[in-house]
């Protein structure tokens, strides 16, 4: 290293300019958007990072280490939104952003931090984000992996992707998690937390019903997390299950990130939730159909990956809804399968001691 980039190196380790990211706001994708955070801290350990969020992934920044602030903004998905953009810059200007990193490669995604000065913003090209995006990252097409995608925007135009990345991480408190159980699923052993939902019906599992009875007549306690669209889906696991099946379900996503680190196993469709406990440390079964682990597992804690032993021609598909062989990705993956490998993983990792 000659002596110009060794300076180089010193000056940018003893950055102190804060950054700002702008992430998916999925929430499988924003936990997966924590690689970028992590790659930006080992970068420039002394520069503070931020992430725009909105209220729903909000109680995600709490638990995301080396995350200094979440700033709030609902944008709306379907529209500019002109006037929320103008607000959400006026409050960014005053924060004093010497870079952005911008993950979607959307228009609107680069339009408030463009109209706030930061005079750094960075992005692969997107839809023609000309004047909006001003340092650019180009070989996205030879990325095939999504967070490959996301992290190559936290290293130095044209440097090597590491042959490994940091992962994401998610951090809950014993005193949070103990004080969580008591107020939500007071006597509760050994517990298996059910995740039913996830965005696309083709990416749902059709079994969790028989799969809460089985695990339940093992002596398991069951917890069904989600939102409130997945309501109706728990109290029917509940009334196949029985007594040891509790409905944890509610629009509080706190809730639902203290439930998976509490619990001594996942066992979740590929969806937020998913990625939530993987990145937790609950050891994790995800059970994918239309959709490729290789593309979209977590890159920590998932204890094992669950697909179909049926050829099926047209998996993965990507598709949102079932257009041919009739689900037969998912429902030919049986819940006796799903409840054998969940009993090796919790014998593999020991079951976690109830508080």
């Amino acid at each position: 290293m000659n002596k110009d980039s060794q300076l180089s190196r010193i000056e940018d380790r003893d950055d102190t300019r804060p950054i700002l990211i702008v992430p998916y706001m999925w929430i499988g994708d924003f936990v997966r958007g924590h690689t970028v955070v992590r790659a930006l801290n080992q970068r420039w350990p002394n520069r503070p990072v931020d992430l725009l969020t909105t209220p729903l992934c909000a109680p995600l920044v709490d638990y995301m280490p080396g995350v200094r602030n979440g700033i709030v903004w609902d944008l709306p998905r379907s529209r500019l939104a002109l006037a929320r953009q103008w607000g959400l810059a006026q409050l960014l200007r005053k924060r004093n952003y010497a870079t952005a990193i911008v993950l979607p490669r959307t228009w609107k995604s680069a339009i408030a931090p463009t109209l706030a000065g930061i005079p750094e913003r960075v992005g692969f090209v997107g839809e023609f984000r000309f004047g909006l995006i001003n340092q650019w990252r180009w070989g996205e097409k030879t990325l095939p992996r999504f967070i490959d995608k996301n992290a190559a925007l936290a290293l130095p135009d044209g440097a090597p992707l590491p042959a490994e990345w940091p992962v994401p991480q998610l951090r809950a408190s014993p005193e949070e998690i103990a004080r969580w159980r008591q107020a939500h699923a007071p006597g509760s052993g050994t517990a298996v937390a059910l995740a039913p939902g996830s965005v696309g019906a083709s990416k749902r599992w059709t079994y969790y019903p028989e799969a809460a009875r089985r695990l339940a007549e093992q002596g398991l306690d069951v917890w069904v997390v989600g939102g409130p669209g997945e309501k109706a889906l728990a109290q029917e696991i509940v009334a196949a299950g029985g007594p040891r099946v509790r409905d944890l379900t509610g629009t509080d996503l706190r809730n639902g990130i203290l439930a998976m680190a509490a619990a001594s196993l996942a066992i979740s469709n590929d969806s937020g939730l998913m990625h939530i406990a993987a990145a937790l440390g609950t050891p994790t079964m995800g059970i994918f159909g239309p959709t490729s682990p290789y593309h979209w597992a977590p890159l920590n804690g998932l204890a094992a990956t669950v697909q179909t032993r049926t050829q099926v021609p047209c998996q993965p598909c990507h598709r949102p809804v079932c257009r041919m062989n009739d689900h037969r990705c998912m429902r030919d993956i049986p819940a006796s399968d799903v409840v054998t490998i969940a009993q090796r993983v919790l014998a593999e990792h020991g079951a976690r001691a109830s508080t």
